[in-house]
């Protein structure tokens, strides 16, 4: 059996926006000084073959993988935005949502991040045709425990 993919977004779920977030180093840019290295073992801990899904594109294998011990991983490429993307926006569905679902051709999929909306997940639900978990990720506290415990949850591990 194929592993679900994991879809990650890095602003907000790796790097969180909270004041009172934690630093884990004196690195020049603020937010990456808030990326917590025990993201690495935690995330190649689940079982999901893990992909970014950020603005970060390619920079996230340059910059993150290495801070995170992961190794590179594939990238979602971000299609130029259209008429759809703006349509999609009124109606609150987020600029990714269709892109996820097309990349996941029908296998299922974890995405996290936290800009997910109801919308999302009912598009994700009308239109991909296998399993879907859309988690929100409080971005003031980034990935927490729960949120890898609903991850394991939901492809069937304990937690």
């Amino acid at each position: 059996m194929t592993r679900p993919l994991l879809f990650l977004d890095v602003d907000g779920t790796l790097l969180p926006f909270g004041g009172d977030a934690r630093t884990f180093g004196d690195d020049p840019n603020p937010l990456l000084a808030r990326l917590d290295p025990a993201h690495g073992p935690r995330l190649a801990a689940l079982s999901f073959d893990l992909v970014w899904a950020t603005t970060w594109t390619a920079d996230a294998n340059e910059v993150l993988s290495p801070r995170l011990g992961l190794p590179e991983l594939p990238v979602v490429d971000w299609p130029e935005p259209s008429d759809v993307d703006v349509r999609d926006e009124r109606a609150g569905l987020h600029w990714k949502t269709r892109t996820l679902v097309a990349w996941a051709a029908g296998h299922p999929f974890a995405w996290v991040d936290d800009e997910i909306t109801h919308a999302d997940r009912a598009w994700v639900a009308a239109r991909h045709p296998g399993p879907a978990l859309l988690h929100r990720v409080d971005p003031r506290a980034g990935l927490t425990g729960a949120d890898y415990a609903t991850l394991r949850a939901w492809a069937g591990k304990p937690t």
